[in-house]
């Protein structure tokens, strides 16, 4: 920093090189007069035309890739900030480390007037480019900042205010900024602290997604504030060692010295092990920092142990064609499907995070890609005592969706039931509400479900009184929402309610656990299958539309052609679309075989059966008569 008597003829300096123009609200901060100290140094000229350098799509693509995971969470923050500060003529923002904008948010209006005609996705926004402005002047303080109106270097820029703060990896680095901009007559005072808590909230999913194979602690001297912004993240070894922090730790544990390596017993004075073990005993445990503060912890990640039946080591081998055969492993729980690819460890993170903070959850993918397996998930975690109830929003009745949903009373309509419904809604009281496909719904329904999620009651067609009604909130769907916003077939404000969280799956055909996914889903079928890798592999190359759906039926397929407890590249080939029909008798005899089994698991309904392997039913009943 410029020493004090040198700095201030600076500053002077600067303000005359701008015309004397000074902001409305007063003088400017340190920080903004050091940026034009150090714009003044670079010769840049105030008043110079704005030529902002932007990045090609090519490397727009690759910047984006780089920056995956933070850039996921940032999407998300962005999707709340839309909703809080909408009607404010905004555009929102999120750049990387070298102030490239990644994705941004923009208010049309502000789009197309003005200075907003030149922030676009791709454009740099450096301080040493563009002189100083929010994301680039938060750069290279590596603080939170707001820049308004003349406060921008470039005077082209005098028409815009904007708040911007940085975003850090659970190693301190710099990984992005976030930014949120208007025009200076609709500025609002609380956007700086809305920016500050958003990218807060990226720091802290950020560090718990890099120290996932870490026990992270949450910290608080109040139980009630475990799962708010106020808790501090500790992530620890094996050992106990602290591994990462973020901010707000180090502001409750401020004068014990820590770093990189410190043991936990330094910091708490208790054994690292006797703490884990009553955590798995109950949600919370009471600590002493050394200097004596009451604490209380809770975990928020600890990793699962290694468990032997998986076998993603086996396909990892160097030599994977030398293994002749991989055996199944035995059916797993949801968690243990979803180790082997990052995305879906992911979105799996996020919905454990966000279960905890009972907000909604919005759940994309392409059909079959597993959104119901995610959304039972987070029933399960979430730990709550009513049901879980799916309701598939496109398999209603247009007519009959709001007393389906919302529940009727006797005789509300021709067809009613006489002594009235209380509806899906409120029969999920008290656990989780799945409503799939809700791209699906009436756009008159879309305004109801609205409604409930403001003020979380019920009331069924034709009654008087509401009921209130506890339900985690979870949608799916395979459609692009923001597409049908745009068409006008979906309501925006509800898409801004639904997606408080959105997580995206994947499909089977991007994923980089297919082996471990396939072999899972064989073991579901048949517990005493086995696969070659030769059959994997031909798997892998299909670009399955169908998702797992597809591939339970191709891998049944391919059981009911063996005929056997095994699949080889040629069954494979047999059964993958364009194969000749099986017809020989062997096959006919392992149909059946396999058909019965089927019947008999799935309750004895012939419906499930079919479904389940990819045949008529018409097919299941001549089986079963051969059977008999």
């Amino acid at each position: 920093m410029i020493p004090t008597p040198d700095r201030q003829f600076a500053h002077a300096r600067a303000v005359r090189a701008r015309g004397g123009a000074m902001p409305a609200d007063g003088v400017p901060s340190a920080d903004i007069l050091d940026s034009w100290v150090r714009c003044m140094e670079r010769g840049m000229e105030s008043g110079a035309a704005l030529r902002l350098p932007v990045a090609v799509a090519a490397e727009l693509r690759l910047r984006r890739e780089r920056a995956e995971v933070v850039r996921r969470l940032a999407r998300a923050e962005l999707d709340v900030l839309a909703q809080q500060i909408a009607g404010s003529n905004f555009l929102l923002a999120f750049a990387d480390h070298e102030g490239v904008i990644l994705d941004l948010y923009a208010d049309n209006r502000f789009k197309m007037s003005g200075s907003g005609a030149d922030i676009v996705a791709g454009s740099c926004w450096s301080e040493s480019l563009v002189g100083t402005n929010g994301l680039g002047t938060v750069l290279a303080t590596g603080r939170s900042l707001a820049v308004t109106g003349l406060e921008h270097y470039n005077l082209q820029l005098g028409d815009i205010s904007c708040t911007a703060a940085p975003v850090r990896d659970a190693q301190g680095r710099i990984v992005g900024v976030l930014d949120a901009a208007s025009y200076f007559e609709s500025r609002q005072r609380h956007t700086q602290a809305l920016v500050q808590m958003a990218a807060t909230h990226i720091e802290n999913g950020l560090l718990v997604h890099q120290m996932r194979a870490k026990v992270v602690l949450a910290i608080h001297p109040r139980p009630e504030f475990l799962g708010t912004l106020s808790a501090g993240l500790a992530a620890f070894d094996d050992d106990g060692r602290l591994m990462a922090m973020n901010a707000r730790c180090s502001q409750l544990l401020h004068g014990i010295a820590m770093e990189a390596g410190t043991a936990f017993e330094t910091i708490f004075g208790e054994p690292f092990d006797q703490v884990l073990a009553q955590l798995a005993l109950q949600p919370e445990v009471r600590l002493r920092d050394r200097l004596g503060s009451a604490l209380v912890a809770t975990c928020v990640n600890r990793p699962p142990r290694p468990r032997p039946h998986l076998i993603s080591a086996r396909l990892d081998a160097p030599n994977p064609a030398a293994l002749t055969t991989i055996s199944a492993p035995p059916p797993a729980s949801t968690h243990d499907q979803t180790e082997g690819d990052a995305a879906v460890r992911e979105a799996y993170r996020l919905v454990d995070a966000a279960v905890r903070m009972r907000v909604p959850i919005l759940i994309q993918g392409e059909t079959g890609s597993g959104k119901e397996l995610l959304a039972r998930h987070a029933h399960a975690v979430a730990g709550r005592s009513g049901s879980f109830v799916a309701v598939n929003c496109g398999a209603l009745p247009a007519e009959l969706v709001e007393a389906e949903l919302f529940g009727h009373v006797g005789g509300a309509f021709t067809g009613a039931r006489r002594e009235g419904s209380i509806g899906l809604i409120a029969s999920a009281d008290g656990g989780s509400l799945l409503l799939d496909e809700v791209g699906e719904l009436p756009l008159r329904l879309q305004a109801t479900l609205l409604r409930f999620l403001d003020d979380q009651t019920v009331r069924p067609v034709g009654g008087t009184t509401t009921r209130r009604v506890d339900v985690q909130l979870l949608a799916a769907t395979h459609a692009e929402l923001d597409d049908e916003v745009t068409a006008k077939r979906f309501r925006a404000d509800l898409l801004y309610r639904l997606n408080t969280v959105r997580v995206e799956l994947p499909p089977l055909r991007r994923r980089s656990d297919f082996n471990v996914a396939a072999c899972a889903m064989l073991a579901a079928i048949d517990e005493q299958a086995i696969i070659s890798a030769e059959a994997l592999a031909r798997l892998a190359q299909h670009a399955w539309p169908g998702n797992f759906r597809e591939l339970r039926a191709m891998l049944t397929r391919a059981l009911l052609w063996r005929g056997e407890h095994r699949i080889d590249r040629v069954d494979i080939d047999h059964v993958l679309p364009g194969a000749p029909p099986a017809s020989t008798s062997a096959l006919q005899l392992s149909a059946s075989e396999l058909i019965r089994r089927e019947f008999e698991r799935s309750g004895r309904s012939v419906t499930r059966t079919a479904r389940t392997l990819g045949v008529s039913r018409t097919t299941v009943y001549r089986h079963l008569r051969e059977g008999r």
